[in-house]
C-alpha cells in the first residue's frame, strides 16, 4: 500500500528554532545509530522513519558509518526515501557526519578534507539524494589544523553538497575555536550535537554557555543514556535488552547504586504522569538552548511513547531540586 502521511502531523509536534539561523527543527528528530542496519528488519525500519514522520518529526539523523555494517543505515534510508518519501524530501532535514573510521588507509578516518569531502560523497550515493541539509564532523581531530577541518565544511557548502554545518563531540573550547573560524568563513556553524542526559552533564561546563552566546543550536544525542533512563532497567537486565548486546552499554554499568537511581527517578515520572524516558527527554528540552534532542527506537511503539514528553516539558523548582538530589544519591 503506498504510504500516506498523517494530513495533521505539523499540528501534533513542536518546533524549534536552531539559534540564530532561519531553520526550524523539530522538538524531537530521529537517530539512525542503531536498528536500521542490515543487521535488523528493514520493513521495521520503514515503519519507524513512516512513525517519525506521521508525528511531525522531519530531521532524520545519519552517519557514515552507522549500521551495522557500516554505511548501510544510510542505505536503507535512501532506500525508504525512494520508496514512500521522495515526494517530501524538500520537508525533511537530512544529516549525516563523518570523522570516524569508515575505509581503510591514512584518508578513512578524523578530519581531513580529503576525507570529509569524499565521505560525504559516498553519503550522498548511499542516500540517493543529491545534497543533505546538515553536515557534521563528527568529532575533533587532534592532528589536522581546525581551519583545515573546517575549511572542508566551508568547501562542501560552496558546493552545494550540504545546506548547513555542524560539528558533535566537541568541547567548549574546541567548539568555541570552530565556530570563529567557520564565522570568518562565512558559513556559520548552525548546531552542535554532543552527548547528553541526566547522566552525562559535561555540557553543563561551559558548552551550553559557548552556543548560547554565539547562536549555535545544540540537538543531544543519548539522551536516554543508552535504555538505562527507560523502565527497561527497574527489575535488572532483561535478556535481549542492549546491555546484553551492545558495546556501548554494558552490564557492569547497571550496578545496584545506577538502579537505585532510576527507581527513584522512575517514582518522580510516575508522580508527573509520565514514563521515565518521557520525563528524561522532557528535562533536557526544558532548557531553551536545545533545539531538539535525537531519540532511538527498536520500534514505532517506542518512538510514540517518546513522543508523549511533549505534554508535559515544564518542572516545578521542587521537582528539579528533587531531580538533583536523587542524582547525588
Amino acid at each position: 500500500m503506498l504510504y500516506q502521511p498523517n494530513l495533521t502531523r505539523y499540528q501534533q509536534m513542536q518546533y524549534r528554532r536552531c539559534g540564530k539561523s532561519g531553520i526550524q527543527l523539530s522538538a524531537l528528530s530521529l537517530g539512525l545509530w542503531h536498528n536500521f542496519g542490515d543487521i535488523d528488519d528493514y520493513n521495521n525500519s520503514k515503519q519507524i522513519v513512516h512513525t517519525a514522520f506521521d508525528c511531525g518529526i522531519t530531521h532524520f539523523d545519519l552517519a557514515n558509518n552507522y549500521g551495522p555494517p557500516p554505511g548501510s543505515a544510510e542505505i536503507n534510508f535512501g532506500k525508504i526515501i525512494k520508496e514512500s518519501l521522495s515526494a517530501y524530501r524538500d520537508e525533511l532535514i537530512i544529516s549525516s557526519k563523518a570523522g570516524y573510521t569508515m575505509w581503510d588507509g591514512p584518508y578513512g578516518d578524523w578530519g581531513s578534507k580529503k576525507y570529509l569531502v569524499a565521505s560525504l560523497d559516498q553519503s550522498l550515493k548511499r542516500m540517493g539524494v543529491e545534497y543533505v541539509d546538515i553536515f557534521y564532523h563528527h568529532r575533533p581531530d587532534p592532528n589536522t589544523p581546525l581551519e583545515e577541518t573546517m575549511s572542508a565544511l566551508d568547501l562542501i557548502v560552496r558546493q552545494g553538497k550540504a545546506l548547513y554545518v555542524g560539528i558533535s563531540n566537541y568541547k567548549a573550547q574546541e567548539a568555541q575555536q570552530a565556530i570563529t573560524i567557520l564565522k570568518q568563513m562565512g558559513t556559520p556553524c548552525l548546531i552542535h550535537q554532543p552527548k547528553y542526559s541526566m547522566f552525562e552533564r559535561w555540557v553543563e561546563g561551559g558548552l551550553l554557555d559557548v552556543l548560547g552566546k554565539e547562536g549555535v543550536g545544540c540537538i543531544p544525542f543519548s539522551p536516554l543514556a543508552q535504555g538505562l533512563l527507560t523502565n527497561k532497567y527497574i527489575n535488572g537486565i532483561p535478556e535481549g535488552s542492549r546491555a546484553t548486546r551492545n558495546a556501548f552499554l554494558k552490564k557492569e554499568q547497571i550496578t545496584e547504586e545506577k538502579l537505585h537511581i532510576i527507581r527513584r527517578l522512575n517514582d518522580l515520572a510516575l508522580q508527573r504522569n509520565q514514563s521515565l524516558a518521557q520525563m528524561a527527554l522532557a528535562w533536557i528540552l526544558k532548557d531553551d538552548r536545545i533545539t531538539s534532542v535525537l531519540i532511538g527506537a527498536s520500534r514505532s511503539s517506542q518512538l510514540l511513547d517518546s513522543v508523549q514528553c511533549l505534554q508535559n516539558l515544564d518542572f516545578s523548582k521542587e521537582e528539579l531540586t528533587q531531580i538533583e538530589s536523587i542524582l547525588k544519591s
